[in-house]
């Protein structure tokens, strides 16, 4: 049995990107999302970060979604690694004398926005609402009332 699956939780580094193929113009999504691993030196006791990026990359109506997704958010992708090899486009007319060149990518099956909901102005926060159990009812009721949109 084999199995090829890669579950990465990360923040995304910039935008989602909507792109589409050249032949086909299928639409897809690419995203760059950044993994990081931290460890402690067992000699020195200094703490060490490494950062690492992934392209993912998005199809169907999933990218539809994944479109949505901007820089900062916190997902959790999971999907299948993928090597291909691309010849890349010279730059300024010169041949750098590279003829070949492979990237590793994730073809996404899932996404999981990780991130949690931001408050809402209205809804009192848990601290807040430990802080003072039994606010006076007619400050609470002129908080209210100043808080209905219509």
């Amino acid at each position: 049995m084999y199995q090829n699956r890669v579950t990465l939780i990360g923040f995304l580094g910039k935008d989602a990107e909507s792109r589409s193929t050249r032949t086909q113009q299928t639409p897809f999504v690419v995203l760059s999302l950044a993994t990081k691993r931290s460890w402690k030196d067992r000699e020195s006791g200094e703490r060490h970060s490494q950062t690492e990026w992934h392209r993912c990359i998005v199809w169907g109506r999933l990218a539809d979604y994944a479109a949505t997704l901007t820089k900062g958010a916190h997902v959790q992708v999971e999907g299948d690694l993928r090597h291909r090899e691309y010849t890349p486009q010279p730059k300024n007319g010169s041949d750098n004398g590279v003829t070949l060149r492979t990237v590793a990518e994730i073809r996404v099956t899932s996404i999981t926005k990780l991130d949690r909901p931001a408050t809402t102005a209205g809804s009192p926060s848990p601290a807040s609402s430990a802080a003072n159990p039994n606010p006076d009812p007619a400050i609470a009721a002129a908080a209210t009332a100043e808080e209905v949109p219509f």
